[in-house]
């Protein structure tokens, strides 16, 4: 049970690592990170003629404040997740219902790392800004992959854990 334990500890401790790494180069490598966001607002790389131009958004300042939301949710979303490692960390030996009770701050960080990456990127970015279209600007498939590895081991994460003879 320790190996299972350590297990789920070390997973979600590896998401809030990856969130908080994102964060972190949106704000080293400001530049390359918010031309992405400039592109996928203004809609200047989707394809030409697009019916749906009329969602593109070309103000400057619309742009900063929608980059600076992303990167306050990245980490907002990588400390809740290395929260809840602390948490589940603090209760590996413990009783089975203390280190299960440790899990609902899991359940807090893979929901909000869901709306940012699955919400803002596929549904808005994808669909609603067309994101779909661009070949140079298109960030469906890394949002992808993240969202659906934060859902796997939520859905491990929440499986109980048991006490030793139970």
């Amino acid at each position: 049970m320790m190996a299972v334990r350590l297990a789920k500890t070390a997973m979600v401790g590896s998401l809030a690592a990856y969130s908080l790494l994102v964060a972190y180069h949106n704000v080293v490598d400001h530049g390359t990170n918010y031309e992405f966001v400039r592109h996928v607002l203004s809609m200047d790389t989707t394809f030409p003629g697009n019916a749906l131009k009329g969602h593109a958004i070309t103000a400057p300042e619309l742009w900063a404040v929608a980059y600076w939301m992303i990167i306050i949710v990245e980490a907002v979303n990588g400390l809740v997740l290395a929260w809840a490692t602390l948490r589940l960390a603090i209760n590996l030996r413990g009783p089975a219902e203390r280190f299960n009770a440790a899990k609902d701050v899991v359940i807090v960080g893979a929901g909000l790392g869901f709306l940012l990456w699955f919400l803002g990127f596929m549904v808005v970015g994808g669909e609603w800004f067309a994101m779909w279209q661009s070949k140079d600007w298109n960030g469906q498939e890394p949002a992808f992959r993240f969202y659906v590895t934060l859902l796997l081991v939520a859905l491990l994460v929440c499986q109980p854990d048991r006490d030793r003879g139970d």
